[in-house]
This record gives C-alpha cells, sequence and structure tokens, in this order.
C-alpha cells in the first residue's frame, strides 16, 4: 500500500483542490481502510507545493474525463475499459497503471461529476497543447469499442468547449478516427478547394501545434501520445500531395 501513496503523491498539485480534488478525495474515502493517516496527509502535503501541470494531473485529468465519456451513453463498455487499462501500461509502466486504474474503478463510480467545473479546472492549470492531447486520448476511449455513438460524440464536444478548443481544433482530431472522404483535409484544418501554397502552409501550422516537444513538461510518457498525432498529420499532408501528384 505504500507504493501505491507513493504513486499518487509524485507529482500531483492542482488536481488535489477544486472539483476534481473533491472527487479525489470521494474515491480516496472508500480506500480509507487501507492507508494509514500519515500516507494521506503525506501526499496530500506534497501535492501543495506543485504549481505547474505535472505528468500526474494530467494523469487524473485523462481519468476523470474517460469516465465522463466512458458513462455518456449510460453503458461502461469493457472495451473502454480495456482501452484505458492497455493505454495506461503502455505509458505509465504495468505497475503505475494497476494504481491508476484502481482509482479509475472508484472515479467511475461517482455519479456526482460536474464536466462543467471539472474542465474549468483543467483549462485553468493545462496548457493549449495538453488539453489537445486530452482531447485525442477521449476519442481513442470512445472509438474503442468500434464506434463512437452520438452521446458520446456530443460529450466529447462539449468537454471541447469547456476546454477552450476551438471548433477547427476538434475537428481535426475527430477526424484522426474517422475515415471519411475529405479526413486529409479535415486534420490540417483546410478545405479541399485550398491552393497548394496554403495547403503547405496548413502543414506547417499543423506541425508546429501538434509537435511532440509541447508536451515535454509531461514527461516522455506523454510525449509519445503527442507523436501519434504528429504522424496523422504527416500522413494527411503526404495522402494530399500524392493525390495532388505533388
Amino acid at each position: 500500500m505504500a507504493n501505491f501513496s507513493k504513486w499518487l503523491g509524485a507529482g500531483l498539485g492542482w488536481t488535489f483542490a477544486g472539483p476534481i480534488g473533491g472527487i479525489l478525495g470521494f474515491v480516496l474515502g472508500s480506500f480509507v481502510d487501507e492507508f494509514s493517516e500519515s500516507e494521506l496527509l503525506d501526499y496530500q502535503k506534497g501535492s501543495k507545493s506543485i504549481k505547474s501541470t505535472q505528468s500526474g494531473d494530467f494523469e487524473i485529468s485523462l481519468l476523470v474525463l474517460a469516465a465522463i465519456v466512458i458513462k455518456a451513453d449510460g453503458d461502461v463498455d469493457k472495451r473502454e475499459l480495456d482501452f484505458v487499462r492497455s493505454s495506461f501500461v503502455s505509458m505509465y509502466g504495468q505497475e503505475r497503471a494497476n494504481h491508476a486504474f484502481k482509482l479509475f474503478k472508484g472515479i467511475i463510480s461517482n455519479n456526482k461529476i460536474s464536466t462543467k467545473q471539472v474542465c474549468f479546472q483543467i483549462n485553468k492549470n493545462m496548457k493549449h497543447a495538453s488539453r489537445l492531447q486530452l482531447l485525442h486520448f477521449l476519442f481513442g476511449v470512445a472509438k474503442s469499442d468500434g464506434t463512437v455513438t452520438e452521446k458520446e460524440l456530443n460529450k466529447i464536444n462539449t468537454i471541447a468547449g469547456y476546454l477552450n478548443i476551438n471548433h477547427g481544433d476538434f475537428n481535426s482530431i475527430k477526424a484522426m478516427f474517422y475515415n471519411e472522404v475529405n479526413s486529409s483535409y479535415k486534420i490540417l484544418e483546410i478545405e479541399k478547394s485550398a491552393t497548394d501554397a496554403e495547403l503547405k502552409v496548413a502543414y506547417r501550422k499543423m506541425v508546429k501545434k501538434y509537435h511532440p516537444d509541447k508536451l515535454r513538461n509531461l514527461g516522455p510518457e506523454h510525449t509519445k501520445g503527442g507523436e501519434e498525432k504528429f504522424r496523422q498529420v504527416q500522413n494527411a499532408y503526404e495522402h494530399i500531395q500524392k493525390e495532388r501528384g505533388l
């Protein structure tokens, strides 16, 4: 159990305050018999000195928002839960993922999560590039059972609005999960009628926006996730080049 409290106390800052802190308090209340009072105080005390977004803050934000999306259609699908678990194993390793998933199950059981309040807290403390990465992960969660339902899509759209992610960025990330005729153009946030010169400008803009280095402050485990968006931007550009014979 000491390992769990050590994990939870490492790299957590602003998520222990506000509505997300309330959610964590709810979950930890169900684990209270498994922790000593000194362990609970240790990680709460340690978190107060952290002001910028840390890997742990991003991790908790992923868990809370994923829970909101998974419950959007009223069905907690095992495939979506497995996606969260496998994603966390890939990012953090087996031990840390096990701890995170234990916390995640507690978050899933909380029926009083305010999407608006949670997102406002995240928006206040997290940079735009990190918020885009959250959105990408949420589409991955929703698509993991084979399809994104209308309720899930509406919930992700609502989350994007609260996170101050504009319509163009939302459609760009959405297009990464839909195999449609104009997906490549949507990923680059341009119309099919765009000139070759406009295509190049759009590509450079998106490369800058989605470059993995923008997530470096969160740690190497999250730059890997950023690399996936970066590859999709490159693939979209190459697809359009081939289509136009450039």
